[in-house]
């Protein structure tokens, strides 16, 4: 049963939004602070397996569960879990490895790779105005990562280099899961969409358990976690099945192209939660490249709202710009 997703009620939408952005903040924090003992490809099954649960019970109050059961193109999904649980493995990487502020501020990127690839697979045609706005976006990134393209042999620069360029490519991955999803919407219901990306990262994620097991390779290695640790993951993964829900949710009260700009309340939140928690304040590269991002980010998206694409529908199921999934 489809449900409409246009009803106009800004200021729920606009709500549920913030708080699910803040909720996302909160998981990724979770996440930072269980990754000096657990690898990323193990934090990624507690993510997405506690979360399966959360969205199961969503999709059954809202008389989805029959749909989200019935996908239409199986491989597709497959194909949008592969793309999106790699992507979630190497920002949980990144969080090891980078302050929040920064993984949050590489992660605006994904808009404008976004761009790009609709130029390039979906044959979108980029005027002037867009591929600027793109520009100005990238050019942040590249001042956001600008200290960490080092060739310091320092262990600790090194690391933060590979951190930095995890997220990037995490940013990439997250663009090609947009594309893919526009593409699994004019098939597929959101709730189909949400209910398979759990299902496969959580799949995808245990099937590294053996592989590790077998190579010792410390990427894919699983370790015992403490109960302390095991509490963190799993709270990682209830608190993101509930911001995965309320960022769907919002779309049911308000265009995505009205909620998107608040995606950007990101980086407050990280901030704050990064200072508080683990006493990290972003640099004034951070900031700078921050701003830029996010003002490219705007105008592509108050420019792809006066060219009415919208896609309300495949943002839907994809998590904020920004968020770590």
């Amino acid at each position: 049963m489809a449900h409409d997703l246009t009803q106009n009620r800004p200021g729920t939408a606009i709500a549920l939004r913030l708080i699910s952005i803040f909720l996302f903040m909160v998981m990724a924090a979770l996440i930072k602070s269980a990754s000096q003992t657990v690898p990323p490809v193990q934090a990624v099954f507690f993510r997405s397996f506690f979360a399966f649960p959360i969205i199961l019970l969503w999709l059954w109050q809202q008389h989805d569960l029959r749909t989200g059961l019935i996908p239409q193109n199986l491989m597709g999904h497959v194909w949008r879990g592969l793309f999106g649980t790699t992507a979630m493995v190497l920002t949980f990487g990144g969080l090891g490895l980078l302050p929040l502020p920064e993984v949050t501020a590489i992660g605006y990127a994904t808009p404008m790779f976004t761009v790009l690839f609709a130029a390039l697979f979906l044959g979108e045609r980029i005027r002037l105005f867009r591929l600027s706005a793109v520009a100005l976006g990238l050019v942040g990134v590249m001042i956001v990562m600008a200290p960490r393209l080092s060739l310091d042999s320092n262990s600790v620069t090194t690391l933060a280099t590979l951190g930095a360029l995890m997220v990037l490519a995490a940013s990439i991955l997250r663009a090609l899961v947009q594309i893919h999803v526009r593409r699994l919407v004019q098939t597929e219901h959101t709730a189909a969409i949400v209910f398979y990306f759990s299902l496969t990262a959580s799949c995808l994620s245990l099937m590294t358990y053996p592989l590790g097991e077998w190579t010792g390779w410390a990427p894919l290695d699983w370790v015992m976690p403490g109960w302390k640790v095991a509490g963190l993951m799993i709270a990682a993964g209830l608190v993101g099945g509930v911001a995965q829900i309320l960022v769907t949710t919002s779309l049911r009260f308000g265009a995505a192209s009205t909620l998107a700009p608040f995606d950007y309340s990101s980086m407050i939140f990280a901030s704050l939660i990064g200072w508080i928690v683990f006493g990290e304040l972003p640099t004034s590269a951070i900031i700078t490249g921050a701003a830029l991002v996010i003002a490219g980010g705007v105008l592509i998206i108050w420019r792809e709202r006066q060219l009415g694409l919208d896609r309300s529908k495949a943002k839907a199921s994809i998590p904020p710009q920004g968020s770590p999934g």
